[in-house]
C-alpha cells in the first residue's frame, strides 16, 4: 500500500508539476492586468476615432453628394442655355441664308435687267447709227436740192430777165 501510494503521490506530483509547467506557459502568454487595462483604453479610444471617423466620411459623402447634385443641376442649365443658344443661332443662320437667297434672286433679276438693257442700248446704237446714215443721207440729199434750187433760182432769175426783155418788145 505503501509502494501505492508513493506511486500515486509520486503521479500526483508529476500531474502538479505538469499542471504547474502549463500554468506558468499561461501565465507567460498571459497580457498583465494594467497592460490588458491599457489595451482596452486604447481599443475604445480608435473604435471612438474609427466611429467618428465614419461620421466624417458619411457626412463628406452627404455634402459630396449634395455638391455633385448642385454641379449637375447648374450643368443642365448650361446645357440647356447652349443648346437655346445653338437653336437662336440656327434660326439667326436661317435667316440669313433666306436673306441671302432673296439677295441673290434680287441679283439674277438685276443681272437679266442690265443684261436686257444692254441689248436695248446695243439696239439703240444701231438705230442711232442707222439714223445717222439716213441724217446724212437727208443732208446730202438737202445739199442736193438746195443747189438745184439754186440752179432753178437762177433759171428762174434768168426767165425773168428774158421775159422782162421780151415782154416789153412784144408789147410793142
Amino acid at each position: 500500500q505503501l509502494l501505492e501510494a508513493k506511486a500515486s503521490l509520486s503521479r500526483a506530483r508529476a500531474l502538479h508539476a505538469l499542471q504547474l509547467q502549463q500554468a506558468k506557459a499561461q501565465m507567460n502568454n498571459m497580457v498583465p492586468k494594467k497592460q490588458f487595462e491599457q489595451l482596452q483604453t486604447s481599443l475604445r479610444e480608435e473604435q471612438c476615432k474609427a466611429q467618428q471617423l465614419q461620421e466624417n466620411l458619411h457626412q463628406q459623402a452627404e455634402q459630396t453628394c449634395r455638391q455633385l447634385a448642385r454641379t449637375q443641376e447648374e450643368h443642365e442649365h448650361l446645357l440647356q442655355a447652349a443648346v437655346e443658344q445653338a437653336e437662336g443661332l440656327e434660326q439667326n443662320l436661317r435667316s440669313a441664308e433666306a436673306a441671302l437667297a432673296e439677295k441673290a434672286a434680287q441679283l439674277k433679276d438685276a443681272q437679266a435687267q442690265l443684261a436686257r438693257n444692254k441689248l436695248l442700248i446695243k439696239d439703240l446704237h444701231e438705230e442711232k447709227r442707222g439714223f445717222a446714215m439716213a441724217l446724212q443721207a437727208a443732208e446730202l440729199k438737202q445739199k442736193s436740192t438746195e443747189e438745184k434750187n439754186q440752179v432753178l433760182e437762177e433759171q428762174a432769175s434768168a426767165l425773168k430777165q428774158l421775159i422782162g426783155k421780151i415782154t416789153p418788145a412784144s408789147l410793142s
